[in-house]
């Protein structure tokens, strides 16, 4: 029995000798249907790939046909040689021996339309060839999904980085990289939810569609509620809500959270990411650079097995302390700029930025100012962990003034391989300066800054009522898993990237 060995070009578009591969196994198909049920589903599979490779990988060819084990899988087909076909499961590859004389006739006759990409189920004897290879002689077999498309070539893969966005689910079949990246990645989602349930926080959840966007400087998605013929917003962040919780008396919350903001396409950027946010009663800014430098050094430390990770070529090191500037102090060292310059005078700072190549507006304020200069010539440049503090006010719309310079915030940023992971800061409880903010934030949104935030008076009636003071913090979930799977665009740790529309004329 020799099962068709499929080839095709890596273009979504279909051509003429894909056309006739798949009229070939549609033909197929129909005398499938013809004889019986053409997608079973009356299997019953006992064993994983990974179970018989674990069980009986090690032993001996005399000691395993002494045995004589049964065994019974499922599972697509990716490779064939003769009688000789491997299939793939959720949990490991096995290959099989399907020698047609073993077969009752009516499955020896199916044997002829099984093709590469097919869905079987076997039961046999688990035995291991001459070159020791374990293997499952069919005793019976019975196909359950008849694959209808070709896969890539076996020895080329799924190599179209566009395509593997856009068709994923054939991504994951051909490619145990990205298999394992998305294992990785649930498995960071998983360890972080521990840490903080172990450190007492209570997960909670929070709306999505909400009236007010809030909580991020950013541009929403517009929806429109039918039955309330009301215009609502997907969130761009959770951070509104949760503080209403604080004064609900919920002192220690998180949220891993999908959020969504109406904005560019980028590595680093998607319309719909996954973000955590938490917020603790009664600390500061401080107390949670300390619990992020420790989380990242545990996650690191229990899914890679090593606080060291590689990103794009650079040793990233959690296991020793992290930098911690000040924002003005970070310009000054990457910057190399001497002491006595005014970094409180609109001049002075306009000047700094045309000497730095710094395109800024002599009309801005100085915090706007200092951030241009922090976000062109910094950033890039911090590479190993890295906690920025005392961000502008006019940059922190929902942080607490620092006590001994109101013009900053209580607030950090940090970053790794020149992009900003998370994002914390003591919380401002204040209502009045709240209220004050907000004001501002309506001028400049007036003014024609899209990403502004709205003016939320039902948040400010609940700081009204008492908020106790608190910390809280962002962590872009999928650029924490970018940096530990050594992804360069964040389309690679997204199992649904967006993408723009693609227009196939041909289909």
């Amino acid at each position: 029995m020799e099962i068709m060995t499929d080839k095709q070009p890596h273009d979504p578009l279909l051509h003429a000798d894909d056309n006739k591969l798949i009229a070939l196994r549609r033909e197929r198909l129909t005398e499938i249907r013809a004889l019986r049920v053409a997608f079973p589903n009356d299997f019953k599979r006992e064993h994983t790939a990974a179970q018989l490779n674990g069980e009986f990988g090690a032993l001996e060819k005399a000691a395993l046909a002494e045995l004589a084990p049964q065994g019974s899988v499922a599972g697509r087909i990716v490779r064939s040689r003769g009688p000789f076909i491997v299939i793939q499961d959720g949990t490991d590859q096995i290959q099989l021996y399907m020698n047609n004389k073993a077969f009752p006739p009516a499955e020896a006759e199916e044997l002829k339309v099984l093709d590469l990409g097919d869905i079987i189920g076997v039961e046999g004897t688990v035995f291991k060839t001459d070159k020791g290879e374990l293997t499952v002689r069919a005793s019976r077999f019975r196909l359950l999904t008849k694959s209808l498309r070709p896969l890539p070539d076996k020895h080329k893969g799924l190599t179209d980085t566009e395509l593997r966005y856009r068709q994923r689910y054939v991504d994951l079949i051909v490619n145990a990289a990205s298999r394992k990246l998305f294992e990785t990645r649930s498995r960071i989602v998983r360890c972080v939810r521990n840490y903080f349930e172990n450190l007492g926080f209570m997960e909670v959840e929070t709306p999505m569609m909400q009236i007010i966007p809030g909580g991020a400087t950013a541009r929403p998605f517009v929806t429109h509620h039918n039955a309330l013929d009301q215009d609502m917003y997907l969130r761009v962040a959770p951070e509104l809500y949760l503080k209403r919780l604080l004064v609900g008396g919920f002192e220690k919350v998180f949220e891993l959270n999908r959020s969504f903001r109406n904005e560019g396409l980028s590595t680093r950027h998607n319309p719909e990411f996954t973000m955590l946010e938490f917020y603790q009663a009664y600390a500061r800014y401080q107390d949670l650079m300390d619990l992020t430098e420790d989380m990242f050094r545990k996650l690191a430390q229990e899914v890679m097995g090593s606080t060291t990770l590689e990103y794009q070529g650079t040793a990233i090191d959690f296991g020793k302390p992290f930098a911690r500037l000040t924002v003005v102090a970070a310009i000054k060292q990457h910057c190399q700029v001497k002491d006595d310059v005014p970094f409180q005078s609109q001049v002075g700072l306009a000047a700094l930025a045309a000497s730095l190549g710094v395109n800024v507006d002599k009309a801005w304020p100085t915090g706007r100012m200092l951030m241009e200069i922090f976000d062109q010539k910094v950033e890039a440049q911090l590479l190993q962990p890295t906690f920025i503090t005392e961000y502008p006010i006019e940059v922190s719309p929902l942080a607490r003034r620092k006590d001994s310079n109101p013009q900053v915030t209580d607030r950090f940023e940090l970053i790794i391989a020149g992009r900003e992971l998370a994002n914390g800061f003591s919380e401002l409880n204040d209502p009045e300066d709240q209220a004050e903010r907000f004001r501002m934030q309506v001028e400049q949104k007036d003014a024609g800054d899209n990403e502004a935030m709205h003016f939320d008076e039902d948040y400010i009636t609940a700081l009204e009522y008492g908020m106790p003071p608190a910390a809280g913090e962002g962590i872009g979930i999928d650029r924490l898993v970018m940096l530990f799977t050594n992804a360069a665009s964040i389309k690679d740790v997204l199992l649904f990237p967006h993408m723009r529309p693609q227009h196939d004329e041909h289909r």
